[in-house]
């Protein structure tokens, strides 16, 4: 009789698991974590954790002090005297914070509905750590890596990963691929290339006075806040894939004084890593200006991503993709993002990546965010089929 294949095993396995990832889900989702709230992000962590234990997955856990902790949970695989590319780490990553404030699961609590889930993060992206949890518990149980699988778990992507980044540049150095499983797109797509951002804060200050009684001894921070939108959004080049948006503005003291303060926030994206110097040498000058006399404003950037820039190895990987995820019946199209992932930190510093290859689902970021149910089990199945094979595509 011959014996099952890993990759037969591993599939048929993942057939079989659809109730048991969703019951995991169910649990991610109903439990509070939004990036700023570290002990709930935490809580998802200890989800993660306990579930890789029931299948035996050791993890060890890298302490974030105001985020979530980052975890790294680590399954063998591959020849243990072979050296090089095929003991690097096969990685497999994902963030467990969301957008979403306190008690928003429950206000609106996982639900599965004609084989639509619903509920906060539910794509983006605890669907995804699901998926990876099951595909390391998949090559735990049945074998066949061709090397040592990594999986990631971080818990501050949502804001620029300013705790976690070290630790993905870390991992991702010594990648030998990286699988970010982000929600996959609607119509079965992945990401091949996605836009880099900043997000930084100008503050103003002006000098408060009395609007009716004393109004020229102030300084308006509001009016140069308004000169000062103005010249930045006017740097969107749409062309070239730049956008400018001052999204939140505050300030002011009371509707009859002079605002002594004022408050900007930016969301600055592009696609050439060279457009991102430029950019932001020239929003600096914007806010060294003083467009109403008096005024002073400092510039602080908050987070920031990296693009994620297909290089060749980068193009194999997706055409590995494609084709394991093909004899699933899976018809794979790459596609560009403007939003940015944690995945453009991987490309950054050479590690061959792939995005959104988590079960599609869409609407992120808000109350219609959705999952399609019937994409889990495939969409693992595709990433088991492309990692067995990642030595045949001279990865």
């Amino acid at each position: 009789m011959t014996a099952e294949s890993p990759e037969s095993a591993i599939t048929a396995w993942l057939a079989t698991q659809q109730e048991a990832m969703l019951r995991v889900l169910e649990a991610m989702v109903n439990t509070d974590g939004g990036s700023y709230d570290k002990a709930g992000v935490d809580a998802v962590g200890t989800i993660v954790q306990d579930v890789l234990a029931e299948h035996g997955i050791p993890v060890e856990v890298v302490p974030r002090e105001r985020h979530g902790d980052c975890l790294k949970a680590r399954v063998e695989g591959g020849d243990a005297l072979s050296s090089g590319n095929q003991r690097r780490s096969i990685v497999l990553m994902g963030h467990r914070d969301t957008v979403f404030p306190k008690g928003e699961p429950q206000r609106r609590p996982f639900r599965v509905e004609n084989g639509i889930a619903t509920g906060p993060g539910v794509a983006d992206m605890k669907a995804g750590l699901v998926m990876n949890i099951f595909v390391l518990a998949a090559f735990r149980r049945f074998g066949g890596a061709p090397g040592p699988l990594l999986g990631l778990f971080t818990g501050d992507e949502e804001i620029g990963s300013p705790e976690g980044r070290e630790v993905i540049e870390s991992v991702a150095r010594e990648a030998r691929v990286v699988f970010n499983s982000e929600p996959g797109r609607p119509g079965n797509g992945v990401v091949t290339g996605r836009k880099g951002g900043v997000f930084s804060v100008f503050d103003i200050e002006g000098k408060a006075a009395h609007s009716g009684g004393n109004f020229e001894a102030g300084i308006s921070a509001i009016e140069e806040l308004a000169r000062k939108v103005q010249a930045i959004h006017a740097l969107t080049d749409l062309g070239r894939g730049i956008t400018l948006n001052v999204g939140l503005v505050s300030g002011g003291q009371s509707v009859n004084t002079v605002a002594p303060w004022a408050q900007g926030q930016i969301d600055l994206r592009y696609v050439e890593p060279a457009d991102r110097d430029e950019i932001m040498g020239r929003i600096h000058e914007i806010v060294a200006r003083s467009f109403v006399p008096g005024t002073r404003a400092t510039l602080t950037i908050k987070g920031e991503f990296l693009p994620l820039t297909q290089t060749p190895p980068a193009a194999t990987l997706f055409e590995l993709y494609r084709e394991a995820a093909g004899e699933g019946g899976l018809s794979i199209r790459g596609e560009f993002s403007g939003g940015c992932a944690d995945s453009g930190f991987t490309a950054a510093v050479g590690a061959p990546t792939l995005c959104a290859v988590g079960p599609v689902g869409g609407k992120a970021h808000s109350p219609e965010e959705y999952l399609e149910v019937a994409s889990m089990v495939p969409r693992a199945q595709a990433m088991a089929r492309a990692i067995l094979r990642l030595d045949r595509a001279g990865l």
